[in-house]
């Protein structure tokens, strides 16, 4: 029998893998789904990867993100405002430093190195944040969508438009509204097959088995 840490990704905490079953048991015995996966891509190969994704009754598809802390969930929370807005400020500072080299000046408060360092924070902060949560392309992936957090970590009325709250347990703390999403036998199977591939890829990483891009190497006696 397999230990169920084995399917444990090594860059995941122990508190976001709890969180990750106990939104598999919430689709399981609430939605009832019975096609689950953890960590599956769905959108094609560079598409984006749901923490936890379930196909319930009249082929209805859950999308389920988990999120740890606040700073977690606003990472995700943001707007493509939001997003405009730090990339103007990042704008605005290359010139400033642009103007300090050419002069070989910086005005009072503009000290060069305390201008580099702030235009670095706003790269990372521009690499880190993301509209997912908001993004029309990624709520047409599913009927309904939920983040699962630990209780108090993201407060209801902070909730994206068209998101619910899951909380351990599990329990529902809001309820997700459906979409009116398009979705044919195709979608459906799209969905499905992304599900498999994640599952096979869960179970060969829990036996050991290695990969690359010339296939796979399973352990001896396997």
């Amino acid at each position: 029998m397999l230990d169920a840490q084995r399917f444990k990704l090594g860059s995941e905490s122990e508190q976001t893998y709890r969180l990750k079953w106990a939104a598999w048991e919430w689709l399981y015995g609430v939605a009832g789904c019975r096609c689950l996966g953890l960590e599956v891509r769905l959108q094609g190969p560079w598409g984006s990867v749901v923490d936890v994704v379930g196909v319930g009754p009249n082929n209805v598809i859950y999308a389920v993100e988990v999120k740890v802390s606040r700073s977690d969930f606003a990472r995700d929370n943001h707007t493509d405002a939001d997003i405009a807005r730090l990339r103007k400020r990042a704008t605005a500072l290359s010139r400033r430093i642009e103007l300090a080299d050419a002069a070989c000046y910086c005005s009072p408060g503009d000290d060069r190195e305390r201008l580099a360092l702030e235009q670095e924070r706003l790269r990372e902060r521009l690499a880190a944040i993301s509209t997912k949560f908001r993004n029309p392309r990624f709520l047409a992936i599913a009927d309904y969508h939920y983040i699962m957090a630990p209780a108090g970590v993201v407060r209801a009325e902070l909730l994206p438009p068209g998101w619910g709250l899951l909380a351990p347990g599990p329990a529902e703390i809001v309820a997700a509204p459906a979409k009116p999403i398009r979705k044919n036998v195709g979608i459906i199977a799209n969905v499905l097959r992304a599900i498999a591939r994640a599952n096979a890829v869960s179970l060969m990483r829990a036996y050991g088995v290695r990969w690359d891009s010339e296939g796979a190497e399973f352990p001896q006696g396997s």
